[in-house]
């Protein structure tokens, strides 16, 4: 059976829309290009400038906590560094997010957007140099086997967007759950390599609609009820540099 890139994402600021991508270059120790680069605090995170070092999601405004966030539709443009933040289809805020004035922008709408929620003023942050602003402190891809998704789907007798899972790389052509047994593996994809660390445990970010930002299905109750567990899909760290694309052939080391 075949094994290949069915689809590949980024998340330049947390929490927000997914940038599809046809190809990457991926680099040993680090997560996909911009992946997470940006977030958004909460105004009661401490904040010391316009970039910091890793913090757990609860320090931001994250899916898990603040549903509404997938009520938005967002585009980052990495040459000019601007956000456009549509909703509805209309478009309500734009700014270059790499300078102060842009940034300014952005928190002034999330902090009317969100409200009591966001408890003060949201700050608009960029990641230190080689660091993440991913759930996990570490450099990693993260990595979902369609086929479990589908499997689940059964479990639960709902459609799931699989961008529920907020991955990077979407596999197609495995069998169901197949991918926990590749922990401590390398994998060969594209021109790169990588090696698989561990499973990844869900949080309730999988509740939320990426459409309609709707809590409408409680994946891990039914992860939990079908499986045992709350895990869907891996963390795999690059190895070796190289380049990745849709269409790829993923091949496993044994």
């Amino acid at each position: 059976m075949t094994i290949t890139i069915d689809k590949i994402c980024r998340y330049p600021v947390k929490g927000l829309t997914a940038e599809l991508l046809t190809a990457t270059t991926l680099t040993p120790g680090q997560g996909l290009v911009s992946d997470r680069r940006f977030a958004l605090t909460l105004g009661t995170t401490p904040v010391d400038g316009p970039t910091m070092a890793w913090m757990p999601k609860t320090a931001f405004l994250c899916l898990m906590l603040h549903a509404k966030l997938a009520k938005l539709t967002t585009r980052f443009d990495a040459e000019t560094g601007i956000l456009t933040v549509d909703r509805g289809g209309k478009s309500v805020t734009k700014g270059d997010i790499t300078t102060p004035v842009g940034r300014a922008m952005i928190e002034e709408f999330f902090a009317a957007f969100m409200g009591p929620d966001a408890r003060g003023r949201p700050k608009l942050v960029e990641c230190e140099p080689g660091a993440i602003l991913s759930d996990i402190a570490d450099g990693v891809c993260s990595i979902i086997n369609l086929a479990s998704v589908r499997d689940l789907e059964r479990v639960t007798g709902s459609e799931i967007d699989p961008i529920r899972f907020r991955a990077n790389i979407y596999l197609d052509g495995l069998e169901p759950w197949t991918e926990f047994d590749w922990v401590g593996k390398d994998l060969n994809l594209g021109t790169a390599t990588l090696n698989v660390i561990k499973r990844i445990d869900r949080c309730a970010a999988t509740h939320v609609n990426p459409s309609t930002g709707e809590r409408d299905l409680k994946l891990l109750n039914d992860l939990k009820r079908g499986f045992g567990h709350v895990d869907m899909g891996i963390y795999a760290t690059v190895t070796t540099a190289g380049e990745i694309a849709t269409g790829d052939e993923l091949r496993v080391s044994e």
